[in-house]
């Protein structure tokens, strides 16, 4: 019998008991949010029904890529279930499946997506925002802003460890939280290669089981955790024998990796190259400025104008750009520093991740105030 893809929907506390019904007759589950605007559910069900669910299907998750797309990826059982073992030893040193984990991002995210699976395969079990048992979690699985969220509404009394992916985590929040005795493990990975590096506090090195080598600049990656592929339409993933890449750029140095940033967010200015992903590093580290977004404005022969939104941390005062400008000066070479300045709360995608894309359309419409 051929397999399909069951979107579901519906109460977080509900989806595991669902996904075990959806799995136990062969179909994929696909998980989606109340929250989608009518069309984002119709843009995923066109997907969904666009193309043969190949042979050994098992999860379906969804990522939108760089253009804002819906992408259906495909994957294995044993892609997710062979980290399992490695994932329960970051997280503690008990029986996975006594603890308890929070999970802020919604399911529809491939990483809630992973802890659910992970559950069903005898990992901790899962808790959501504003449920009762909550604050009874010792664990924790989301984004930075999530994990910051947490931090600052003490949300979580009894966390122990923070597993934290999706973005940038800022050594500043890293620290907050280890001042609070929480251990923290971040990692870097995609939809579509799941783990590939974790940083305990020492660089990024390769997740166990993965090989990474740096061709050309860009991070490509051997893996036994890695999707199947697309449902219905291509994706950034390219595959050459074992090993696969997504097109994101990276350096290693004694075994320590470091991302730059997807190669097709490049911003092309006059005769520089500038990844979007270092300059947001740098402008993370100024003061007041809790994150920051950038990107290109195009701008006639020069190719694109570097240009930043930022977002504020709480109780700093409002900046200017001259101000800005001063600041980044002291951390960015001349043509990385942005010539054009946003501010205001960033956009995020339904997991918390900085929405580059929504950015990018809030200037164009002019929804956002440009700093003198």
């Amino acid at each position: 019998m051929t397999s399909r893809v069951v979107v579901l929907r519906g109460s977080p506390d509900e989806l595991v008991d669902r996904i075990r019904t959806v799995r136990a007759r062969g179909d994929v589950p696909l998980i989606g949010d109340d929250r989608w605007p009518a069309a984002q559910w119709s843009a995923v069900h066109e997907v969904t029904e666009a193309g043969p669910v190949p042979a050994g299907a098992a999860w379906a998750a969804l990522t939108s890529g760089t253009s804002g797309t819906p992408r259906v990826v495909l994957r294995t059982a044993a892609s997710w279930e062979r980290s399992f073992a490695a994932v329960s030893k970051l997280l503690t040193d008990r029986t996975a499946s006594d603890e308890l984990i929070m999970l802020p991002a919604p399911p529809s995210s491939s990483l809630t997506l992973f802890s659910l699976a992970h559950a069903l395969g005898g990992g901790p079990r899962p808790v959501f925002p504003g449920g009762r048992a909550g604050a009874e979690a010792t664990l924790f699985h989301g984004t930075p802003q999530a994990l910051r969220t947490m931090l600052e509404t003490r949300a979580l009394p009894r966390l122990r460890t923070a597993l934290v992916g999706g973005s940038h985590l800022d050594a500043r929040l890293r620290a907050d939280a280890e001042s609070r005795g929480v251990r923290v493990v971040s990692y870097y990975g995609a939809a579509e290669l799941s783990f590939v590096a974790l940083d305990e506090g020492r660089g990024l090195r390769e997740f166990p089981g993965v090989e990474t080598a740096v061709r050309d600049g860009e991070l490509w990656v051997r893996s036994p955790y890695t999707a199947l592929g697309y449902l219905g339409r291509p994706g950034p993933l390219r595959t050459d024998e074992a090993w696969a890449t997504v097109g994101d750029l990276a350096t290693v140095d004694d075994g320590v990796l470091t991302l730059r940033g997807r190669g097709d967010q490049a911003i092309l200015t006059a005769s520089a190259t500038v990844i979007p992903d270092e300059v947001e590093a740098g402008l993370r580290m100024l003061p007041g400025v809790a994150d920051a977004i950038v990107f290109g404005i195009p701008k006639g022969r020069i190719g694109s104008l570097v240009a930043a939104m930022i977002e504020v941390e709480t109780d700093a005062p409002p900046p200017t750009a001259r101000r800005l400008r001063s600041m980044s000066a002291t951390r960015l070479a001349p043509a990385h520093r942005p010539r054009v300045w946003f501010a205001g709360r960033l956009p995020r995608t339904a997991s918390g991740k900085p929405a580059r894309a929504e950015v990018r359309r809030l200037v164009a419409s002019g929804e956002v105030t440009r700093l003198a």
